[in-house]
């Protein structure tokens, strides 16, 4: 990301928080991190010993840092391509340093005459999307000064992102029906969350499947057919969580002959992590591969110059 000298608050530099999860940068970074995500209570040694693990399967420590700062240099990259030095872009992370409070005052402070709220993550859930840009207001409103503060609630079916998601997918459905000679049903997943978020009316279900149907209709899918949605991730926590999950799901379409594979359009994630890596790569295809079912999933987002663009012109178009 390119850096702008401090401006008056007076001018016209708009400061774009672009929010993300946060991940360990290091292995010794793994066990403060899961603290964080469990509000301060320490994992059991069980707990974090399987964390552990499952990062060192993807190789001691998941890409998504490297990830989500590729993300805010092409955003960057863009938005200084349609208006030079109107806007600056700072990292805001929810479970990692720096924290999404801590950024957003930072950039009052700093003389922005506006900020900017964009999480990169495409449906909206009061969960996850609300609550990063209610902290970013929060931290807004620590600074003392008032400025306006707007935000981007979804971009579920932003042109982009569903010509970038179908164009992947329907490669991914040629190349395996050609190869196994049979069906393939594809799922649409997404990270899940707590039933009871669901069951207060949060429109996080809808939110994915508005990005399901506009890709399906795309590559000319037909629902039950040859997609259906599936959540995955859940968190370990004795209350339900939204399902059906992908396991099961799996599970279920390897008992039906007429299905001869699995694709997986994770299009709640934007970049690879370890819910993309570990989750899908290695445990769902494993189960998968048990059941005799072919498996692919498509690309992620990451640093797509298109959707960076996209993205751009979102800010752009709510920046007072």
């Amino acid at each position: 990301m390119t850096s702008h000298p401090a401006a008056d608050p007076t001018d016209d530099r708009v400061a774009v928080v672009l929010m993300a999860y946060g991940t360990p940068r290091t292995p010794d970074e793994i066990e403060p991190y899961y603290t964080d995500i469990r509000r301060g209570r320490p994992p059991t040694p069980e707990a974090l010993a399987d964390l552990i693990a499952r990062y060192a399967a993807i190789g001691g420590v998941s890409p998504l840092a490297q990830l989500t700062e590729a993300q805010g240099a092409a955003l960057q990259s863009a938005l200084d391509a349609a208006e030079p030095g109107r806007f600056e872009v700072s990292l805001g992370l929810k479970h990692a340093d720096p924290k999404v409070e801590v950024t957003a005052q930072r950039v009052a402070e700093g003389g922005a005459s506006a900020v900017v709220g964009l999480v990169l993550a495409p449906h909206y859930s009061s969960y996850s999307i609300g609550q990063y840009l209610d902290r970013t207001r929060q931290g807004v409103a620590e600074s003392g000064i008032d400025i306006p503060v707007v935000g981007i609630d979804s971009w579920a079916t932003e042109p982009a992102f569903v010509e970038f998601l179908a164009d992947d997918l329907a490669q991914r459905v040629a190349t395996m029906r050609e190869k196994t000679g049979g069906r393939v049903r594809v799922l649409f997943t997404a990270h899940s969350l707590p039933q009871r978020i669901i069951d207060g009316g949060d429109p996080y279900p809808d939110e994915l499947r508005s990005t399901a149907e506009a890709v399906a209709e795309r590559v000319g899918l037909t629902e039950g057919d040859d997609w259906q949605i599936a959540w995955q991730s859940a968190g370990r926590t004795p209350e339900p969580w939204i399902g059906p999950d992908i396991l099961e799901v799996i599970d279920a379409l390897g008992s039906d002959d007429d299905i001869a594979g699995v694709i997986v359009s994770a299009c709640g994630f934007v970049a690879d992590h370890l819910e993309v890596l570990y989750d899908l790569d290695i445990e769902a295809a494993a189960r998968a591969e048990s059941l005799g079912l072919a498996f692919d999933r498509t690309a992620c987002v990451n640093d797509d110059p298109s959707i960076m663009s996209a993205l751009a012109e979102r800010v752009r178009a709510i920046a007072p």
